[in-house]
């Protein structure tokens, strides 16, 4: 629901049906597609402007006036398609916090009652439907992600809400849903919808009623949203455009202006959908989703994805996942041209995001763990930290009994651990001083002992700078 994790082509919904005239598009495509760009007047939309934030406008200079002309109201919605959210949502909650900071009201709608359908928009197949228990359990897990980024204790003019659209879509019955809404809509434009379209072509999968009605379910929630709370502006990345132009065109038939030369009275805007420029996915690394939950992502494994960013994406992602000023983010952008080397753009980067979502003191943490892990000075570190800033090193588990005593003779335990293929070798970068144990340089003739133990079972070995070898000892 009105957020996205692939990038589409130009040939969008709405393009496609200014450019064949189809009587039954929405005017509001019509419209996005025939006015040129301008620059922004609004400090919201010029900000999301410079930060590459926006690709598609219903009404762009109506809706640059609409702002520009008190406090307004902006949505977007989120499916709670799992306990938490991902970094992919994030750039839907930063826009929220955008909107708020510039002095609007941001509304976040959970989607509990489209949670229970399912958005084809990405889809290549039928999603898995859940339970009504498992949507709202799963709504009321991703609650607590938006604490963080939203003021919802602020002026009532401009305190953010969260909604829930099972409140009003729970109430409305079958016939009801076919005479006041779906009469509204036109198959003809339905199946016209990318998402709906691309599997229409897929014989194998095709797309259920259920689905197909999504777009119906998605538009109410707009024209709801502007009766029940004077919401103008729907949002979300570019894959949505065609249910957020659907939900204008809807409030626009039911709710007929009194001066129908005053203009439009609802608007959309998106932004692309996040991409890497090597042409890997966004959000994804070896062990899964970057998540927005410590409990599915660590804050150290959060704040690593970040510090490695690309030169090329560290930029942009500075602009988007961060509230970072634009005069700092030039800074940046002139460090990572005149001094690559010294990744100080990833490092503000990563400070950045992982203390907007996890706080200054976890954020602190993560980047007191890169250090020592880069410095080698680990033994401090507490027994979850250590365990996971060495979860990739190679591992072999020994028995506990063979400390006692004398210990282990570090040149047989270098060959036990494979940090080293011999003797001879384990020799030779022991003379030279490439080993250290637990950070600390370790010489020729060294044994280990229990009393090398940290948290009493681990033992862990760098050769050179980078090279990380865990003993754990039962």
């Amino acid at each position: 629901m009105r957020h996205g994790s692939s990038e589409r082509s130009r040939d969008t919904d709405a393009a496609r049906a200014a450019r064949t005239g189809d009587s039954a598009a929405p005017a509001a495509a019509l419209s996005h597609t025939l006015q040129p760009m301008h620059a922004e007047k609004s400090p919201f939309l010029a900000d999301m402007r410079w930060r590459g934030q926006i690709q598609q406008i219903t009404h762009p200079a109506e809706l640059d006036a609409h702002l520009c002309g008190g406090v307004r109201r902006a949505y977007a919605g989120f499916d709670p398609t799992a306990d938490s959210l991902t970094i992919g949502n994030l750039v839907t909650i930063m826009a929220l916090a955008r909107f708020q900071r510039a002095g609007h009201k941001p509304i976040a709608v959970m989607g509990g009652g489209t949670g229970l359908i399912g958005d084809p928009s990405g889809k290549s197949a039928e999603r898995q439907l859940n339970t009504r228990e498992t949507v709202a359990a799963n709504v009321k897990s991703i609650e607590k992600i938006f604490d963080r980024l939203l003021d919802f204790s602020g002026k009532p003019e401009t305190r953010a809400e969260l909604v829930n659209n099972i409140d009003w879509l729970d109430k409305i019955s079958y016939l009801d849903a076919l005479r006041d809404i779906g009469k509204h809509f036109s198959v003809n434009m339905m199946i016209q919808k990318d998402s709906v379209r691309e599997r229409l072509h897929n014989r194998d999968q095709g797309i259920s009623y259920t689905e197909f009605s999504y777009m119906i379910l998605q538009s109410y929630d707009f024209l709801h949203l502007y009766r029940a709370m004077g919401v103008t502006l729907q949002m979300g990345g570019s894959d949505q455009f065609g249910n957020i132009v659907g939900g204008c065109d809807l409030i626009r038939r039911c709710t007929p202006s009194a001066n129908p030369e005053s203009g439009p009275e609802s608007f959309g805007l998106t932004w692309p959908l996040v991409t890497k420029s090597d042409g890997g996915k966004f959000g994804k690394t070896e062990s899964g989703a970057i998540w927005l939950s410590a409990h599915r992502t660590s804050p150290y494994a959060y704040y690593q994805f970040w510090l490695n960013a690309a030169d090329a994406d560290v930029v942009r992602f500075l602009k988007t996942f961060t509230f970072l000023t634009h005069d700092e983010i030039n800074a940046l952008e002139h460090k990572v041209q005149t001094e690559p080397g010294a990744r100080e753009a990833q490092r503000a980067l990563a400070r950045a995001a992982t203390e907007i979502i996890h706080g200054k003191s976890e954020m602190e943490a993560a980047e007191n763990a890169a250090k020592a892990l880069f410095s080698g000075d680990i033994a401090s570190l507490p027994r979850n930290l250590l365990e996971e800033v060495l979860a990739s090193a190679p591992s072999a588990t020994l028995a506990k009994s063979r400390l006692s005593g004398e210990g282990v003779p570090l040149m047989d335990l270098l060959v036990e651990a494979n940090a080293v293929a011999s003797k001879r070798e384990a020799k030779e970068f022991l003379s030279n001083g490439s080993i250290s144990i637990n950070g600390t340089k370790a010489t020729p003739d060294q044994k280990v002992t229990a009393s090398n133990l940290l948290h009493g079972s681990i033992v862990a070995i760098r050769r050179g700078k980078k090279n990380w070898y865990v003993t754990r000892w039962e």
